[in-house]
């Protein structure tokens, strides 16, 4: 791994992570993209809506030597995703690479799943998507280009145990925005892509099945369905974004970039 002060994939980029911040101890996918692109050289803004996380994954950026700053904001309201571009441009003087890691979920079928919850699940999973790529855009074209990085999910793709249709479906959808941007930006220089984790060990999940009286069951089952017999981890999304961050990714653009361990090729469906 590059170290910080060295040469890195994204020396010199400037970094606007959305959802930065973590749950809990650990590494979640955005906080460890965020550290990883600081190792690499990029200049990072931490975005979430929890002051704390954004500050702690700011403190340890910068304890390794790197260049961060954080900004606390709701990306469900564009005025806050308006600004949290602008908070990029001014510590920075410009925007490079978006990174966009925010999501929720909610249990529940087509037949059981409040509006309410639908419409939550969709301002964050989605909407919030939408505010912050429309800020974004007009200062990825004015530097000459850049990348969008999304992270959606298996379940956008492929049905798991459980009915989780708002999430599933936003997921869907935002794979489709990422693509539909892709398309409206290849010629002007922005790159959009995504990356689809499956079972990812982070604090996000454990915090989900902490409750259960089975957790410890639950996380090994989980493991046992992936044919490499292990959960992701923040670092193996992070490292996948990273990629296609890059200008080593400069000529792929409207990809979904598997992060699963195999876990599409086991349940028969290779080709998303």
């Amino acid at each position: 791994m590059t170290k910080i002060g060295k040469p890195g994939r994204v020396e010199g980029k400037r970094i606007a992570v959305i959802g930065g911040g973590s749950v809990g101890p650990g590494w979640g996918n955005g906080k460890a993209a965020a550290v990883l692109y600081a190792r690499e050289g990029g200049q990072v803004l931490v975005v979430d809506q929890n002051g704390k996380a954004a500050i702690e994954t700011v403190d340890l950026i910068q304890g390794e030597g790197g260049r961060a700053a954080s900004f606390v904001g709701d990306m469900t309201d564009p005025e806050a995703a308006a600004a949290a571009v602008a908070e990029a441009v001014s510590a920075f003087g410009g925007l490079d690479i978006l990174h966009y890691n925010i999501g929720i979920s909610t249990r529940g079928g087509i037949g059981d799943t409040p509006y309410e919850d639908w419409r939550r699940v969709f301002s964050i999973n989605l909407d919030a998507a939408f505010h912050i790529t429309q800020a974004a855009l007009p200062e990825l074209e004015k530097n000459g280009g850049g990348a969008i990085v999304y992270i959606t999910t298996l379940a956008a793709h492929l049905n798991g145990p459980y009915p989780y249709v708002g999430y599933e479906t936003s997921k869907a959808a935002l794979s489709r925005l990422s693509r539909s941007v892709a398309t409206e930006y290849a010629a002007r220089g922005v790159r959009s892509n995504t990356v689809v984790p499956g079972m990812i060990d982070t604090p996000h999940v454990q915090a989900h099945i902490a409750t259960a009286a089975n957790a410890e069951m639950i996380a090994k089952t989980r493991a046992g369905q992936v044919p490499m017999k292990r959960q992701g981890t923040g670092w193996d999304v992070a490292e996948a974004a990273l990629f296609l961050a890059s200008d080593a990714a400069g000529f792929i653009t409207g990809v979904d970039l598997r992060v699963d361990g195999g876990m599409a090729i086991l349940m028969g469906n290779a080709a998303i």
